[in-house]
């Protein structure tokens, strides 16, 4: 409960409207999140201003605001009308994050509860609770809120504080260097708790020393006469005891504990009766799942000692520790399966016990879903390579999802697990899909459960491959972590910099099935990839498609290959452009398919082929009116020849035969016809020689839809897997999706007098003051600087004209009209924004161009975010 006569004494902050009420239930800084009663807060964010939110937090209920005495001031008339109107109490401050600091640090003082902080690599948040459970067994014991745990979270967390409590149990995280001393200055610790120290967040601290001695200021922050409590046998650790300190060392020793049992209703272990400090051996069980947990319950019971509880009460009270969502939380899962939900984040260490956790558990098919693990610094691929390689030991089946986490199935590849049990994947999707095939397909019996582990840093969102299979969806917003409204809006990967691609793989995997559902079980689906997949991509298009329909995939170039081969995608590629006789024994190597047209290049083809002892697949070219690569199909006796030759020639193997249309994008099929009736002149000579080969394949995007009597044994889309019309004459379908949005941020909001030039060349001059945008996008990224530019742009939901020339790096808008504009504001370049859109075909129409180009020259330095 926050009081306001406290909060304005503790911040000395001015009250600008008194407003209906003087309690408050809570601090909200999330106007999407806020409940009734709250005091919403204003923070300056690195994504976001929540002073841009005040307006929001009072329609949705909140009893006070704290806001920034500038920012207020900067508020127009209006808007200060209505919060006047509100009557809600109104509080100014410099800085509300540290208004929120001093608050903290004052109300810890006036009610004076024996604060008890919890830091270390993994295990601080389970620790928290299981000690806060224990204690508030006996005392009115306050715990910070899941995992607000740094100098903002925190403070926010402690508005739950009262009067009564006799304990406050706060967890203490960290991301940079000085932050644990930063907040044990804020709370004042009297008892310490360091859980562990082991590789998190290195890409801060460097060395795994640098950050081992991070955690230990907590220790040499706490005040003489503190206890401190470690795992003593923790390697990095004990370095950081220092005996000559005037403070209480207490550690407890998971390595003393013996009868170690895990089972699903949780893990239980006996202690000796000197480190129980009873006259004979404990017993102690929590609910709590997996054996490393026992270190848990070990500071737990070192704590509630040293806060006065009896073995025996503690013993009982630990029965009540429970796991919390997304740490190793058991759920029913689809086909009667068990959901181990451990998405809360990951590390090694944690990562390496959830393992070990699903091992332990009595299960059917033990099937482990791993997303990348972030903040690993220069271990971060050792990481993934080694966790691989003991996922060995403990699973049945590996399914990853995300880049880093590809390394992981990998090692396990190389370490022994099957190859057909290791799947890769790059969307939530397409993940819990693979699980979900192979519960189907290995229904456990009614005695025992399969078993599927989810695991990934926060970044990853492995929470919604957990949501994917759960037996009762519905159940998401009370068992899964991160289910609040903010949350379900937040993209947490965050970009290399301000200008990025979104790329939706849930959309292209829906459209690869519609495109699969088009053409009917017997054709085959090659997806185009050509131009990193149209600048989506390449490799996780690749990995997508492949899950979703496709079992073919098609480059431009042997260079595009190289990638995805590297990458372990092992799918027939075939290679539509020219490939010169120097390079005929790379695309063996690679094993991909090489378009031929020339007798030149299939001899050079099958010298190679002899040379490496390897077969070279071939698909013959017809240009049947593109006037492209190919050999022209009126020359049938030529392609008769040709395609006899490729069979006789040693090395060789006739895979396919293929031509492309040229105007299959016009509604007036007319002239696509007759390349139809011309290629199956072709094909119907080579059926009566006996010389048809497996594959033969025609269609484009638009012949797709437009054409089925093309479909023949394949179909080759592009535009229509990435969501985009195939032309404004041939729309997609219903239901196919864009999967691109390209996306940059503000990065300055200035006035410029009238009569001003604006850009290289003074192309544009004010006729009035404007308020403009600059933005950190430009002609390098693909944002198209002449003959004509993109326009406009999306800001607020409002189109903002590009003002000037666009430059390499940046471009300037006229945001006059959106006087909210602020720096670091959301700019849509393509794609959605609230009501608003900028679609890719509405860009080419205006750069008088085709979608097509549009996607595929936005350049590889603009990173690619799923």
């Amino acid at each position: 409960m926050i009081y306001l006569e406290h909060l304005l004494e503790a911040t000395g902050g001015s009250l600008r409207y008194p407003g209906k009420q003087t309690r408050f239930a809570a601090f909200s800084h999330d106007s999407r999140q806020l409940i009734p009663g709250e005091l919403f807060v204003a923070v300056r964010g690195e994504r976001s201003d929540g002073h841009n939110y005040i307006l929001d937090a009072t329609r949705r209920g909140a009893a006070g605001l704290l806001i920034e005495a500038a920012a207020f001031n900067a508020l127009s008339s209006e808007v200060q009308s209505e919060l006047e109107q509100a009557s809600l109490a109104t509080i100014l401050v410099a800085d509300t994050r540290l208004a929120l600091q001093d608050y903290a640090r004052a109300i810890l003082q006036r009610w004076h509860p024996t604060v008890i902080a919890v830091t270390g690599s993994v295990g601080k948040t389970s620790t928290k609770e299981a000690i806060a459970t224990v204690l508030a067994s006996n005392f009115a014991t306050f715990r910070s809120w899941q995992n607000y745990n740094d100098l903002l979270g925190l403070p926010l967390s402690l508005g739950k504080l009262e009067e009564r409590h006799e304990y406050a149990v706060l967890e203490l995280g960290c991301d940079h260097p000085g932050e644990i001393a930063a907040l044990c200055r804020l709370v004042q610790p009297h008892i310490g708790v360091l859980t562990n120290v082991s590789p998190t967040l290195l890409q801060y601290f460097g060395s795994l020393e640098n950050f081992a001695a991070e955690l230990g200021t907590l220790f040499t922050s706490l005040a003489d006469g503190s206890y401190a409590v470690f795992n003593q046998y923790d390697d990095l650790t004990r370095p950081l005891i220092d005996s000559t300190r005037r403070i209480t060392f207490l550690p407890f020793a998971p390595s003393q504990a013996y009868n170690v049992k895990v089972s699903w209703e949780g893990v239980s272990c006996e202690i000796p009766p000197e480190a129980a400090g009873a006259s004979k051996p404990l017993t102690l069980n929590s609910r709590l799942l997996g054996a490393h947990h026992v270190s848990t319950m070990l500071a737990a019971y070192t704590v509630a000692r040293r806060c006065g509880l009896q073995p025996e009460e503690i013993q009982a009270a630990l029965t009540q520790v429970t796991p919390l969502p997304g740490r190793l939380n058991p759920l029913p899962g689809v086909y009667g399966s068990q959901i181990l939900d451990d998405t809360h984040n990951a590390q090694p260490a944690s990562a390496l016990a959830g393992l070990s956790a699903l091992k332990a558990l009595p299960a059917g098919l033990r099937i482990a879903i791993l997303g990348d693990m972030h903040g690993l610094g220069s271990y971060e691929e050792n990481a993934h390579r080694q966790l691989g390689q003991a996922a060995v030991r403990y699973v049945d089946y590996l399914i990853t999802r995300g880049e880093r986490a590809a390394i992981s199935a990998e090692a396990a590849r190389q370490a022994g697990l099957a190859p057909r049990h290791v799947i890769v994947t790059s969307s939530h999707e397409d993940a819990a899909r693979a699980a979900r095939s192979i519960l189907e397909t290995h229904q456990a019996s009614a005695n025992v459960s399969n078993v599927v582990w989810l695991k990934g840093s926060e970044e990853m969102r492995m929470e919604r491959v957990a949501e994917l299979l759960l037996a009762q969806p519905a159940d998401a917003p009370e068992q899964l972590v991160r289910q609040t409204p903010g949350w379900k809006q937040i993209v947490v990967t965050r970009p290399e910099r301000p200008t990025w691609l979104e790329i939706d793989l849930s959309a292209i995997a829906s459209n690869t099935r519609k495109v699969k559902d088009v053409v009917g079980p017997k054709v085959r689906v090659l997806a185009s990839l050509k131009a990193d997949a149209y600048g989506h991509g390449a490799l996780k298009v690749a990995r997508t498609v492949l899950q979703n329909g496709a079992s073919m995939l098609g480059v431009a170039t042997v260079s595009e290959a190289s990638p995805l081969r590297e990458a372990g995608i092992s799918a027939p590629i075939l290679v539509f452009g020219y490939v010169p006789s120097w390079q005929m024994r790379e695309a063996l190597r690679l094993d991909l398919a090489v378009t031929l047209y020339a007798s030149s290049s299939a001899q050079a083809l099958s010298r190679a082929a002899l040379a490496l002892h390897k077969t070279a697949r071939v698909h013959v070219k017809v240009d049947s009116g593109m006037g492209r690569l190919g050999i022209r199909s009126e020359q049938l006796d030529e392609i008769v020849g040709f395609v006899r030759e490729i069979k006789e020639l040693p090395g060789l193997e006739l895979e396919g035969l293929y031509t492309h249309f040229a105007v299959a994008d016009m509604l007036d099929l007319t002239l696509t016809r007759r390349q139809l009736s011309r290629f199956q002149q072709v094909l119907s000579a080579l059926e009566e020689q006996g010389l048809r080969p497996p594959i033969v394949h025609a269609c484009n995007s638009a012949a797709t839809l437009s054409l089925p009597e093309a479909h023949f044994d394949m179909v080759r889309p592009g535009i229509a897997i990435y969501g985009l019309d195939p032309s404004p004459e041939v729309r997609l379908p219903e239901g196919f999706r864009a999967a691109l949005s390209f996306k940059t941020q503000v990065s300055q909001v200035k006035w410029v007098p009238a009569g001003e030039g604006i850009s290289y060349g003074y192309t544009y001059i004010t006729e009035r003051p404007t308020l403009v945008a600059i933005l950190p996008v430009g002609y390098a990224d693909g944002f198209r600087r002449a003959p004509t530019n993109w326009g406009s742009v999306l800001i607020h939901g409002q189109e903002a004209p590009i003002l000037g020339r666009v430059c390499m790096d940046q471009c300037i808008v006229d945001v006059t009209h959106i006087p909210q504009t602020r720096m670091g504001d959301e700019v849509v370049l393509i794609g959605r924004q609230g009501e608003a859109r900028l679609s890719a075909e509405q860009v080419a129409e205006r750069l008088g161009t085709s979608n097509c180009e549009v996607v595929a020259e936005i350049l590889a330095r603009v990173p690619r975010v799923d």
